[in-house]
């Protein structure tokens, strides 16, 4: 069960600028995706987790959330992650088992009470330092 859209409302609202700024940090990630329909760039704040050749992110809003379907019909995004910025495959989704042990104890612990089980996986095409003209997301 998805957290509810109240919630995620208010996350957009007053959650989402700390976690911009804490982007590329530990698990906190920008990730930015191009819009399916307006074109727009966009950049998300998320957490991510990271092995090896693959990111893998908990849906704890679920898997019909807007930056997820960007990524879909785009193919591909970019991620800030850990000084780095990251080209990402298509996303695939993964089992709630493989999800779960992909996840470091803290969020293994939480997801299940918040009551998360979707997943998916994205294999890193191409990595390099953040570039000069990266610019920060605002909100």
């Amino acid at each position: 069960m998805p957290v509810p859209v109240g919630v995620t409302q208010l996350n957009k609202k007053y959650l989402n600028p700390l976690m911009v700024r804490l982007a590329g940090h530990g698990p906190f990630v920008e990730l930015e995706h191009v819009g399916r329909t307006s074109g727009r760039v966009f950049r998300t704040p998320i957490m991510a987790f990271r092995h090896g050749d693959v990111v893998t992110i908990a849906l704890t809003y679920g898997p019909k959330v807007d930056w997820l379907k960007n990524i879909r019909a785009a193919g591909s995004c970019r991620m800030l992650h850990g000084g780095h910025v990251l080209t990402l495959g298509a996303p695939a989704m993964i089992s709630a088992a493989e999800g779960m042990r992909r996840m470091p104890v803290p969020p293994r612990v939480i997801l299940p009470i918040v009551g998360c089980e979707d997943f998916i996986e994205l294999t890193v095409l191409h990595e390099e330092p953040v570039p000069a003209g990266w610019k920060r997301a605002t909100s």
